[in-house]
């Protein structure tokens, strides 16, 4: 049965993960960075000033709300929750094992035009976005999908439809990339580590999910606004100390990401004219399942924040990319190349490194230095980072299971999404992440394809916001597609939201 699977998801990756799938990835992220004039270059003060600058200036973006909604600052620890998680530690080290160094170029590459994939995604999840019956926000690439796209002309049935496929991806894929492989990264670590067996570890976070999913939107952020915060800054600490003690060679690692991103050869070995093909393919695949960007994922939970302007909360997608892959990502790189992990000089693994699973390659370089505690420090990490995404994700396949069934549906999926971590526990770990890999690949597409046609609808809203807010030009904010909410939140919104 097992093989029967990957047989028949390694046909479909091979497609969903092509290179005219590639290309459409990056010319969508090219694009709206042309219609947008570079925001993410020309705009970097303003949005590094509304997003992370905002929480510690502006009580709004972190107080939480009494009604549906939840605050910004909780819709980016939800969104970073779910995109901050193994990718950043076993997708990089699997990327760098099989892509050399100079799969980290790509990986910046795309995650520099992502941003700006990212940041329309979250405008049109805003401009779009309508309330349930029971007064919470729904908003994702399903509704601009439907609601935009459709409403083109000759568009409707087409927009339905990719609409349609969009969510049953979506629902698919937070099983995949949103919880087997996130589990059965923590279980082999933790097994590694600290000898536990899986089955153990997987009874253990089924009861740790359950109790945080079952509780819906509301209390996933309030968990994911205390865990991710902390998490993230001592991974960063972890691996800043590994980077300086190893600082003497890292001239040599930048030299080697820039210089294997043009190989002629890979770093497994390969035809000549292969390593720059390989290094390409995996630095975006292991780029995109890190942050998300194309995915239309984490704009189901920016839309149910309780902002008013669409491009403020596009600006928190432009940083969630940026927190995650430019700054995550890169430090995890960096430790893993610094560390000895990887001969330099031709870009492969080491002999010793070479033994070891990529799963637990991160482990075994802090191991390198810090010994035992270096690979409890990681499972500890990996820990944190795949149960935080696993939150995450439950409230996207939530938000599909309601687009597709309707709200009393919801909790009947949770409930199948926490026996699921059991699943991810037993499964093998190539098959988890190429199973994932599979799920990313079929939601991007018809999302890009939502995100390129209401391509002009993005630049508009953007063009309306820099000539109100930094040009200071007094005409009418572009809040909604639709007529009611444009009204509701054009009497709420101020100069200070």
């Amino acid at each position: 049965m097992i093989d029967k699977i990957t047989e028949i998801n390694a046909a479909i990756n091979d497609v969903v993960w092509g290179w005219p799938a590639l290309i459409l990835l990056g010319f969508v992220g090219i694009l709206m960075t042309l219609l947008t004039k570079f925001f993410q270059i020309g705009h970097f003060g303003h949005w590094i000033k509304k997003t992370i600058g905002a929480i510690f200036g502006e009580k709004h973006v972190t107080s939480h709300t009494d009604d549906k909604s939840i605050s910004q600052f909780q819709s980016l620890c939800t969104a970073l929750a779910a995109t901050v998680g193994t990718g950043n530690i076993v997708g990089v080290a699997g990327a760098i094992a099989v892509g050399g160094p100079g799969a980290v170029f790509w990986m910046w590459l795309i995650a520099f035009f992502g941003m700006m994939t990212n940041y329309s995604e979250n405008v049109l999840g805003i401009m779009y976005r309508r309330k349930n019956s029971k007064g919470e926000w729904c908003g994702g690439a399903m509704y601009y999908l439907r609601d935009g796209l459709g409403a083109k002309k000759n568009c409707k049935y087409i927009g339905a439809i990719l609409a349609l496929l969009f969510s049953c991806f979506c629902l698919l894929a937070s099983f995949g990339i949103g919880n087997m492989s996130q589990v059965n990264s923590m279980v082999g670590n933790v097994e590694h580590a600290f000898g536990i067996p899986k089955l153990a570890t997987g009874i253990f976070l089924c009861v740790a999910v359950g109790a945080v999913v079952l509780g819906g939107i509301k209390r996933i952020a309030v968990i994911t606004e205390k865990i991710v915060p902390f998490m993230v800054i001592v991974y960063l600490v972890g691996t800043l100390v590994i980077i300086l003690k190893n600082v003497t060679v890292v001239p040599a690692v930048f030299a080697s990401i820039f210089k294997g991103a043009f190989a002629l050869k890979s770093a497994a070995g390969g035809v000549v004219g292969a390593g720059i093909a390989t290094a390409m393919k995996m630095g975006f695949k292991r780029g995109v399942f890190s942050n998300e960007a194309g995915l239309g994922s984490s704009v189901m939970v920016h839309s149910n924040s309780n902002v008013k302007e669409p491009v403020r909360q596009g600006m928190w997608g432009i940083f969630e990319v940026f927190a995650d892959t430019i700054i995550v990502c890169t430090l995890t790189a960096l430790t893993i190349l610094s560390s000895g992990v990887v001969d330099l000089t031709t870009g492969s693994l080491t002999a010793e490194a070479a033994a070891v699973d990529s799963n637990s390659l991160m482990s075994f370089a802090f191991s390198k230095t810090f010994g035992d505690a270096g690979s409890a420090f990681i499972a500890l990490a990996i820990l944190l980072f795949a149960y935080s995404t696993v939150l995450g994700w439950s409230h996207y396949g939530s938000k599909a299971c309601e687009y597709l069934f309707g709200t009393k549906s919801v909790i009947v999926y949770r409930i199948i999404f926490v026996a699921m971590v059991l699943g991810g526990s037993v499964l093998s770990a190539q098959l988890a992440w190429d199973i994932s890999d599979t799920f990313n690949g079929l939601m991007m597409l018809p999302n890009l394809i939502g995100v390129l046609v209401l391509s002009p609808v993005v630049m508009k809203v953007t063009q309306n916001y820099v000539d109100r807010r930094i040009h200071g030009k007094k005409i009418k904010p572009m809040l909604s597609a639709f007529d009611d909410i444009q009204a509701e939140q054009e009497a709420a919104v101020s100069e200070d939201d």
